[in-house]
């Protein structure tokens, strides 16, 4: 006779399921949540879903807002800016172990997935999983089990932030940076790998700074605004 799950398996699969919510923009940044209204969403009682919150609120993707309660998450200018600077480090990390690690099978996979790329151009969410597929195959190559829990965490949080992929000439840009770790992974280079991988970072960084000026605006008294 099977057992009934465990309230802890039960919360641990609230956790996972709301987690996913927020990673595929299901539940938005902002967003207000009760526990009742994500009890209803995903057929599960109170309880499991008091025991996932407390662990979303741990690792930072759900807050309490003054005068609005549990929301998800919406990272203000100082979040998105150190979040970029520990993707820079720990995703150089991944390129340079997985420089030495990758198997030939794993770089061919990478390679089939930058080759898509081009003629996803047009398709928002073909390309966002290309993304997606090509950086965790890169995080595996790494073989460092801590330090793909580490982005497996980095990458939950970043994605409280919506991808900017298809604005400007980010994607063209992405896809020539990836290119280019693509190259120094071939040449089992883990020097230039990690250049190349931070390169990358830093790129999207500045086009998300960018982003960040035009939506949201800068501090009005921002150092030089009277430059």
């Amino acid at each position: 006779m099977d057992l009934p799950p465990s309230p802890r398996d039960l919360g641990q699969d609230a956790y996972a399921r709301i987690r996913e919510a927020i990673r595929d923009g299901t539940l938005t940044p902002g967003l207000r949540l009760t526990e009742t209204d994500l009890a209803a969403r995903f057929g599960v009682s109170r309880t499991p879903v008091r025991q996932a919150i407390a662990k979303l609120e741990s690792e930072g993707l759900l807050s309490h807002e003054p005068r609005r309660g549990l929301t998800v998450t919406r990272p203000d200018h100082a979040q998105v800016m150190e979040l970029y600077v520990m993707r820079e480090i720990l995703e150089g990390a991944a390129a340079r172990l997985a420089a030495q690690h990758a198997t030939e099978t794993e770089i061919a996979a990478m390679a089939e997935l930058i080759e898509a790329e081009p003629d996803s151009m047009s398709a928002p969410r073909t390309l966002a999983e290309i993304n997606l597929r090509l950086h965790g195959l890169i995080y595996l190559a790494a073989r460092n089990r801590y330090l793909l829990r580490s982005l497996e965490q980095l990458s939950a949080t970043m994605a409280l932030l919506p991808s900017l992929l298809m604005q400007g000439n980010r994607a063209e840009a992405a896809h020539a940076e990836h290119r280019a770790i693509l190259d120094a992974l071939r040449r089992r280079d883990p020097q230039a790998a990690d250049d190349a991988a931070r390169a990358h970072v830093r790129a999207a960084q500045r086009h998300r700074l960018a982003w960040l000026v035009s939506t949201v605006g800068v501090p009005m008294a921002a150092p030089g605004a009277s430059d």
